[in-house]
Parts: structure tokens; C-alpha cells; sequence
């Protein structure tokens, strides 16, 4: 961010031009979320044009743009697998993907983003709103380790929420803190009452599965 500030002000000065350019941050709302970026650095920039958009929406309007005005060079951008480039290419293939790092998709962030600012719940109530719609694919287990985790990488991440670059406030999900969230950017990582009770929530239904078992055979 230091070279791009420098080249924000050297660019129009070498030129004889008066003022300076204004440096543009990319993170989206998943990464902030999730805290999936480096405080001070991508998140200091003048503007962030997309800020305010979770990946799902912006791959979305990709995709539109796409099929509506024949951009064919976005196409490249959709099936390219999100990376931050951290780390050298493996005969040619990407090596590090932000979905592997995080230890989630960025669909499921995207999911977790807006029952967390939108429906305001907090890790018990998103457990049990996600083991329903998630019966599917995952078992109370799994949606319960999925849920820890991300109220754990949420919480220990909370505090670069403070210094977010400005962004166009485009949805309702948008957790830019300074202007459109009140709540405590200080949490305890470990989560021990809710966490507990969902570790007896997910007890209790297997239980009830086992029985049910019973009862059947």
C-alpha cells in the first residue's frame, strides 16, 4: 500500500499535473467478515468500490455482465479459483486458494455474512438455523464445527472491522462498523456458553436420531 500511495502521488506530478490520484482497495464483505485481510495495508485505501458486496453477488453480476454484453475476457474471472497469490505456482497451477486459508467457501461465508448482520444471530441461534438448511449435506455435527469456526475466526478478526476503507453501502449486509454497525468489535474467541450449548443441542439430536433408529428397527 506504500508504493501504491507513492505512485498515487508521483503519477499526475511527473506529468506537471496538479493534485493526486486516489488509491482504490478491492476487499469484499465476505473478507471483511471473516477478517480475511491484512490491517493497514489492503484495508487502507481512499474508496473501496466493491466494500459493500459479498463475492457471491459480485460473481453474480460478473456472470451478467458476461451474458448480457458478450464480455468473454470475464470468463477467465469466473472459473479462476480465488487466491490472494501468496505463494509460488505449482507447475503452473495456483498453489494457495482463500477458500482453503479460511477454512470455508466463500458461499457458506457469504451465507453466514447475512444471518450474523442481517437476522442478528449469534452462534447457537445460526446453529440451529443452519442445521435445517443444511440436512442435506452436512450432519448437526459438521454444522457445528462449520458455525465454531467461523464465530472463532469472526471474533479474533473483529478488531480490523475499525479501520475498513470507506465503500459504497450497497447492501443491507454490508458489516462496515465505523458507520453501519454498533455492535462490540471486542469478543471472547471461545464463545464458551454458546458454544456449549450447542455442543448439547447436537447431543440431543443424536440422541433423538438413535432412538428414532430404535423405534424403527
Amino acid at each position: 500500500m506504500l508504493l501504491a500511495y507513492l505512485l498515487a502521488q508521483l503519477s499526475l506530478w511527473t506529468r506537471g499535473m496538479p493534485g493526486a490520484l486516489l488509491v482504490l482497495g478491492s476487499a469484499n464483505v465476505d473478507e471483511s467478515l471473516r477478517g480475511y485481510f491484512t490491517k493497514y495495508d489492503c484495508a487502507s485505501a481512499d474508496i473501496n468500490p466493491i466494500g459493500g458486496i459479498s463475492k457471491t453477488d459480485l460473481r453474480r453480476f460478473i456472470q451478467y455482465c458476461l451474458e448480457k454484453f458478450q464480455l468473454t475476457a470475464l470468463s477467465s474471472i469466473i472459473s479462476a479459483p480465488p487466491t490472494a497469490e501468496l505463494e509460488p505456482l505449482e507447475d503452473g497451477e495456483v498453489s494457495q486458494t482463500d477458500e482453503a486459508d479460511m477454512g470455508m467457501t466463500y458461499a457458506e461465508l457469504s451465507i453466514y455474512g447475512r444471518l450474523r448482520k442481517i437476522a442478528k444471530m449469534g452462534p447457537y441461534s445460526m446453529f440451529c438455523r443452519l442445521i435445517g438448511a443444511w440436512k442435506e449435506m452436512w450432519t448437526p455435527a459438521q454444522v457445528a464445527d462449520k458455525v465454531k469456526h467461523f464465530f472463532q475466526s469472526y471474533a479474533i478478526n473483529r478488531h480490523k472491522m475499525t479501520t475498513l476503507t470507506p465503500s459504497y453501502h450497497a447492501e443491507s449486509y454490508s458489516p462496515d462498523d465505523n458507520r453501519f454497525d454498533l455492535r462490540p468489535f471486542l469478543y471472547n474467541a471461545g464463545w464458551s456458553w454458546q458454544f456449549r450449548c450447542i455442543d448439547e443441542e447436537v447431543l440431543a439430536l443424536k440422541g433423538r436420531d438413535e432412538q428414532s433408529f430404535e423405534e424403527v428397527d
